[in-house]
């Protein structure tokens, strides 16, 4: 199901984007679960400004970023540096002001409103800070929901969702509220979510944040299996120096910009 759709929205993503036909490379990333590229992420000179002329404030100066396929990437800072900006030109969520973003081959920058929602559901899996969960649906239900909405079936994404939910350790919670769950619960549900279709790139926001030491690092390194089996690609914005030990790479960001690697660099982000 997964293949299906990427390969129906990675070279309609690139025509628009280049304004031209898909080379043979782009248009075979859907039929391939290593997507073909080894980037799954190649940001270039990346800037994003919020607002206009004495009010404006420039949230990200020239961002470069590359993230390997299957790699997992920890971008941590000061509050206010930029990641989660950064984050969210990734999952094509904001635009950049200016710069070039290109997911697993595919140019996003440049494309039109209507194209991005397609390309979020195609290859981007969320984990929120705050779960995002829907309260009125029961757990297994906010991960089906996804499931209908990337093309499954509807038995086959009940039955996905509780394989999903069982994953994820909570096979005695699927039927319960969001309410009833305690907070690394929700989170569990939040991965199980961001999962749900094998999306080959999973962003995480803060997922440790509101979570203690051991829930905090149970979830992440959950996170990171369920990744791993799947072959997905994960960057993930945290503060917490807890799970720092996880990350293939972590890259520092300050007021905008990334920090060169060296001696700066290797101490825990204030």
């Amino acid at each position: 199901m997964r293949h299906e759709l990427l390969a129906k929205v990675l070279p309609r993503a690139s025509r628009e984007a280049h304004g031209r036909e898909a080379p043979p490379r782009e248009a075979a990333a859907g039929r391939d679960r290593s997507l073909v590229t080894p980037l799954a992420v190649d940001a270039r000179g990346v800037s994003k400004v919020f607002g206009v002329g004495s009010v404006a404030v420039q949230a990200l100066r020239g961002v470069d970023l590359e993230v390997k396929g299957g790699e997992l990437v920890m971008l941590v800072g000061p509050s206010g540096s930029g990641k989660t900006t950064l984050l969210s030109i990734l999952g094509c969520v904001l635009g950049a002001t200016s710069g070039e973003v290109s997911l697993f081959g595919t140019r996003i920058t440049g494309l039109g409103e209507a194209e991005l929602p397609t390309l979020r559901q195609a290859l981007i899996g969320f984990v929120f800070q705050g779960h995002n969960l829907i309260a009125s649906l029961s757990a297994v239900d906010n991960v089906r929901l996804v499931l209908e909405t990337r093309g499954y079936g509807r038995r086959e994404a009940a039955r996905e969702a509780r394989e999903l939910i069982g994953r994820v350790g909570l096979a005695a919670q699927a039927d319960r509220y969001p309410e009833t769950l305690s907070g690394g619960q929700r989170q569990r549900v939040a991965i199980a979510r961001a999962l749900a279709g094998q999306p080959p790139l999973v962003l995480a926001d803060e997922p440790t944040a509101a979570l203690d030491a051991v829930a905090g690092l149970a979830v992440t390194e959950l996170l990171i299996e369920l990744c791993r089996e799947r072959g997905s690609t994960v960057v993930v914005v945290t503060h917490d120096n807890r799970i720092f030990h996880l990350a293939d790479r972590i890259v520092h960001i300050e007021d905008g910009r990334i920090v060169p690697e060296g001696p700066r660099s290797q101490g825990s982000p204030s």
